[in-house]
């Protein structure tokens, strides 16, 4: 056996036990199933034996992976503590929070949270970053971000969890009176949607709206880089676009509620950090004070 292990498969097999679930671990790393399932076989193969079988009934562990396993999340614990730690004594300016954003986030919750964060017992300066969602999800795996305000669309095991806020969608669509009235997610359905890549999580959560309720998805061929070229794209008749209120670049801009059988849709947001972080603290306090302030 191989003894030098290589810390991604490590962390794709504890994933694996956890979700129970291949492509569960997989979205929530970011990464194509077959690059996580390709990571975990080298890991086996330089363990010299199999941690997972998997069958129409799902993934199980192996009487080997139930042995592995344990100590595999133990080391990582360790890894990710003396990371964390080094960070911690090393990095001028200890007094701060980086919080991490997706571009989907608003700028109300952002206020809120600069808010929040001088009336923490301890005043920290906020640092934010923007990125998108695997780049939020690695930088705060690995310790380069104290928090992250996400759409809660994809599970990350292993880390702390608060809902922090939730917005209405609106469908904008080419020729929409000002005052028309919200749109049903069934009537939604016989139209064409121009999406964006899937790096925000507004592309998740539409297909995720549309499986839900088993509907199928019609899309534009092409994909929108921003929120405004949605609004430009759907001017020019290409299609309609789904997109939290608070996206719009103006109210005047045409759009509708998107109803569900009466309900307003809304997609929800939360902040995600690490348990074992030093800020750990700070850190579930703010989460909560954003949690008692969502409108």
């Amino acid at each position: 056996m191989n003894d030098r292990l290589n810390l991604e498969g490590l962390r794709y097999a504890q994933a694996v036990a956890e979700t129970k679930s291949f492509s569960a671990a997989a979205r929530a790393y970011g990464v194509t199933q077959p690059a996580l399932s390709n990571g975990i076989a080298r890991l086996e193969e330089r363990l010299g034996d199999k941690l997972f079988d998997r069958s129409p009934r799902g993934v199980t562990q192996t009487a080997f992976g139930s042995r592995i396993l344990p100590l595999i999340g133990r080391a990582l614990d360790a890894l990710d503590a003396v990371a964390a730690e080094a960070r911690r004594l090393t990095e001028p300016g200890g007094h701060k929070i980086r919080m991490g954003l997706s571009p989907l986030i608003s700028s109300q919750l952002v206020a809120r949270a600069f808010s929040m964060v001088q009336d923490l017992p301890a005043p920290r300066d906020l640092v934010l970053r923007e990125a998108n969602m695997q780049e939020l999800r690695e930088c705060l795996l690995t310790g380069q971000l104290d928090i992250i305000l996400i759409p809660a669309v994809t599970a990350m095991p292993r880390f702390e969890h608060r809902l922090v806020d939730v917005e209405p969608i609106v469908v904008v669509s080419p020729g929409t009176a000002p005052d028309a009235a919200p749109l049903e997610l069934e009537e939604a359905g016989k139209e064409s949607f121009i999406l964006v890549p899937d790096a925000c999580g507004l592309t998740t959560f539409t297909t995720q709206l549309f499986q839900a309720n088993e509907m199928p998805l019609r899309t534009y061929a092409g994909a929108a880089a921003s929120y405004q070229v949605l609004e430009d794209w759907t001017k020019l008749g290409l299609g309609s676009a789904m997109v939290p209120r608070s996206k719009l670049t103006s109210p005047d801009v045409p759009h509708r509620p998107l109803f569900n059988d009466g309900r307003e849709v809304q997609i929800s947001f939360e902040a995600v950090w690490n348990a074992d972080s030093p800020l750990a603290a700070d850190l579930l306090h703010l989460a909560d004070s954003l949690a008692a302030s969502r409108p």
